[in-house]
């Protein structure tokens, strides 16, 4: 996961996304980024530029690398009362669990070594699976009929271990995906429409077209789907029951990708008269029509106008509210105890404002049952006033933010003093990016293997793999 300009992405969900801060001279098109893409997957999981959260370049500040670099951290063993600490597993990274049966005991033992309560093992994206999904859901080509299914080994060896495991799903992005099944079978409706009217499947190299590339770029570039069309919600809906109901020792379902697309730079709402924006397909303004009473939000306006703006971006917001609450009624039915986390963009403003991603709503009414803002950075101060803004927020105490430890394999002391930084702010969790990075980075893995001081009174007490986690609240 990246965070770039304003946006937060994982860097394996773009290829090429840190290539493309270098410049147009050294980027790699998003085109060959897709053909090539485990290589390009592989290097970018170790970069170390800092990008969107789903963003500011924060790592292009002169001497961030070197200025705000912490003096020794005292650390204490393992054994230490831990919070939770979870780690994202990717499925299409360096390490493919999920591809071998044989590769999964070496992940649980990194896991294990450092201390690792929680998997969040993606299982969904671009519109694949990687595990046996029902006949509608398109499967990854690692995931052939009648093949083992690595994801109820994992799950039984993790259980074993005392690991809880979530399945992590990309929900609303297709990646650079034009042809997957899922929109084959819901046609171009189902893809986001820009103001413009433009949709993403008619931006060249997933990016803007010119003259508005000039002045504007896709934070996370990429095809996703559109939340307000309701083929669109019910596929999805669908999906990730089918993915509880086939695996019923899965602990949670992970949310990510549940969002707007995102663009840089981004505007505070449709009512300006500048920037760009998403959610403008035909289903989705008919909808809004119907629905609220209100004239189209474009049709017949003045250039650059949008009518009834707050009104415009509240029903936008809500669609993805509805998804949120649609996938946990339903996932949690088929799954009792299940878990609901999601992957969110640290800048809550931002959050609310352009990306219809009101994940605080999500908690509070319990939509949600923990909330992890990717607040990847090299810039420890900016972690600092991130970390301490959540403390107002209702439900704060099911926040466990996510930590770009990837951006520190050079340098793995400062990803232990970032993990100071929240441990002393009495966050009871959280959650590392990722096992593919820690795989690569033995000095990382060590770093990571004993376990930041923290006052006593915030520890909270491992959990019980396998036992359902008690919905909302």
């Amino acid at each position: 996961m990246i965070v770039l300009l304003g946006t937060a992405c994982k860097p394996e969900e773009f290829p090429g996304a840190r290539e493309r801060l270098k410049g147009p001279s050294t980027a790699t098109s998003p085109a060959r980024a897709e053909a090539g893409d485990e290589t390009e997957r592989t290097d970018s999981s170790a970069a170390e530029v800092h990008t969107r959260a789903e963003g500011e370049v924060l790592s292009t500040t002169p001497g961030a690398e070197k200025s705000s670099a912490p003096a020794a951290t005292p650390v204490v063993p393992l054994g230490a009362t831990p919070p939770v600490r979870g780690l994202w597993v990717l499925a299409e990274g360096s390490v493919r669990a999920l591809d071998d049966p044989a590769r999964i005991a070496p992940l649980l033992d990194r896991a294990e070594r450092i201390g690792v309560t929680d998997l969040f093992v993606q299982v969904y994206r671009g519109g694949r699976a990687f595990y046996a999904a029902e006949p509608t859901v398109e499967r990854a080509p690692s995931v052939a009929t009648g093949s083992v299914d690595s994801l109820s080994i994992l799950i039984r060896d993790a259980h074993a271990r005392g690991m809880r495991v979530h399945g992590w799903v990309n929900v609303l992005s297709l990646s650079t995906r034009r042809d997957a099944k899922i929109l084959t079978d819901l046609g171009r409706d189902a893809i986001h429409v820009d103001r413009r009217g433009r949709s993403l499947l008619d931006y060249p190299d997933f990016d803007l077209p010119e003259p508005d590339r000039q002045f504007y770029r896709m934070g996370t570039p990429g095809l996703y789907l559109d939340p307000a069309v309701p083929a669109v919600r019910a596929r999805l809906v669908a999906t990730f029951r089918d993915l509880v109901s086939r695996h019923p020792g899965l602990d949670g379902l992970h949310l990510d990708y549940i969002r707007h697309p995102d663009l840089l730079p981004f505007i505070p709402g449709s009512r300006f008269g500048v920037g760009l924006e998403f959610g403008y397909g035909a289903v989705s303004r008919a909808r809004y029509r119907e629905e609220t009473g209100n004239p189209d939000p474009i049709e017949g306006a003045a250039a650059g106008v949008v009518r009834a703006p707050e009104a415009w971006d509240a029903w936008r917001r809500k669609q993805v509210t509805t998804l949120v609450e649609e996938i946990g009624a339903a996932t949690r039915a088929a799954r009792p105890g299940l878990m609901l986390t999601a992957a969110v963009i640290p800048y809550v403003e931002r959050c609310y404002l352009s990306l219809a991603q009101d994940w605080p709503h999500w908690l509070e009414t319990g939509a949600l049952d923990r909330a992890i803002p990717m607040v990847y950075t090299l810039d420890d101060q900016l972690l600092r006033y991130q970390l301490e803004g959540y403390s107002g927020l209702t439900g704060a105490d099911r926040i466990w933010p996510g930590l770009g430890v990837w951006l520190f394999a050079s340098d793995p002391s400062r990803a232990v003093a970032q993990l100071q930084a929240l441990r002393n702010l009495g966050f009871g969790g959280e959650v590392l990016f990722s096992d593919d990075a820690i795989e690569k980075a033995p000095a990382l893995l060590e770093a990571l293997a004993v376990r930041p001081a923290r006052t006593p009174a915030s520890a909270s007490a491992r959990p019980v793999a396998g036992t359902p986690v008690a919905a909302g609240r």
